[in-house]
């Protein structure tokens, strides 16, 4: 069944609301109208998520839209003259960029604020795997930019989803999602890509031209992107006024800064509590991230911190991606065990004991604890 078929029949439709692709129980845990990635289904993957493993958030639910008549509308008063539109067919003419970058979650890691931290948050309770990587190719958004005509006193780019209008629980209407980009960021490395891992992306990844901004929080990769809003004034919208700004003792009264870079972060590739034979050596692997710089190193504890060993990095680190790692492990004694994983990135970032309490949960980078048995 094709897309435009799907379209047709919306009682195909199965497993959580909004969501079209399957997420069968061993890939996925669902929440609501969004799917966590499972880590221990990676061992094996390679470098980038599968796409039919890779984890969907939404604010609403899915659209399904046909890529012959989509179009993008470039306009503004950062334009030099009147709106420019492209279609698919003109994206796919200009000149192409592939990149590998990780979309992750502004909430990845939520649940361990109530978990660890004994800090009751609100949101979506993701583990950690509100993240994917993939390989992108698409155009430059700069290069579109600049096609359009945009002019030397342009100061945001305001990307917007053609997904449904997002409701709030009072029943606010907050319209599409939104969020602006400065134009020093939106004409540096961000991606309008129309693929994903070799293939067209899947409607619920952002069909048939999303944004990825590599290093920043994923709200900022608006999928089923729909127009661009060229301002020579800053712009905003709910995504970075109302939500996705850091809010708590520790912040401003109006919040922080909206935000942008996400932290330094690391995960096994192994269920919590999975049971692991003693006396015989263990592999164990996980993969680590920054949001600002590549990964410089990555250390892990089989005793819950006490010491700490260098993991083997498989990867050349790069930028706006992950670093897969491995550790072998053989433990004599049978019992519980907590192993721990802390990531260095080249700026000196490093993964702390404890995050720093925020009211929404946002950016949960403290070392995590991973419960196993031996035995």
């Amino acid at each position: 069944m094709d897309e435009l078929e799907y379209h047709r029949c919306p009682q195909a439709r199965s497993g959580p609301p909004g969501i079209v692709k399957a997420l069968p129980a061993e890939w996925f845990v669902p929440h609501g109208t969004n799917a966590e990635m499972r880590w221990d289904t990676l061992p094996g993957a390679g470098p980038d998520t599968p796409v039919e493993r890779f984890f969907v958030r939404n604010h609403t639910s899915t659209p399904l839209i046909d890529p012959d008549g989509w179009r993008l509308r470039v306009f503004g008063s950062g334009l030099r003259g009147p709106a420019v539109e492209f279609g698919l067919a003109e994206l796919r003419r200009l000149p192409e960029t592939a990149l590998s970058a990780v979309i992750e979650c502004a909430g990845n890691g939520r649940r361990f604020y109530a978990t660890q931290q004994r800090q009751a948050v609100p949101g979506t309770p993701w583990e950690l795997g509100g993240i994917g990587a993939a390989r992108w190719r698409g155009v430059r958004l700069a290069e579109v930019l600049r096609r359009a005509g945009i002019v030397p006193g342009a100061v945001d780019v305001l990307p917007v989803g053609l997904d449904p209008e997002y409701l709030g629980e009072d029943g606010t209407n907050y319209g599409h999602v939104r969020r602006p980009l400065p134009v020093a960021k939106a004409m540096d490395d961000v991606l309008l890509a129309y693929e994903m891992n070799g293939g067209p992306l899947l409607p619920d990844h952002g069909a048939p031209v999303r944004l990825v901004v590599p290093g920043w929080a994923g709200i900022a990769s608006i999928k089923w992107v729909g127009s661009l809003e060229v301002s020579t004034e800053p712009l905003h919208s709910p995504w970075d006024t109302d939500f996705y700004r850091l809010f708590g003792p520790a912040h401003p009264p109006g919040g922080s800064a909206p935000l942008t870079c996400q932290v330094v972060k690391s995960a096994f590739e192994l269920a919590r509590g999975a049971v692991l034979e003693p006396g015989r050596r263990h592999r164990l692997y996980g993969r680590s991230w920054s949001g600002r710089a590549a990964v410089r190193q990555v250390r892990v504890s089989t005793d819950g911190g006490v010491l700490w060993h260098r993991a083997h990095l498989w990867d050349d680190p790069h930028p706006g991606t992950w670093t897969r790692w491995s550790f072998d492990w053989r433990p004599e004694r049978p019992g519980p065990y907590e192993l721990r994983a802390r990531a260095t990135d080249d700026l000196g970032g490093t993964q702390p004991d404890t995050a720093e309490f925020n009211r929404e949960g946002y950016l949960f980078g403290a070392v995590v604890g991973h419960p196993v048995r031996v035995g």
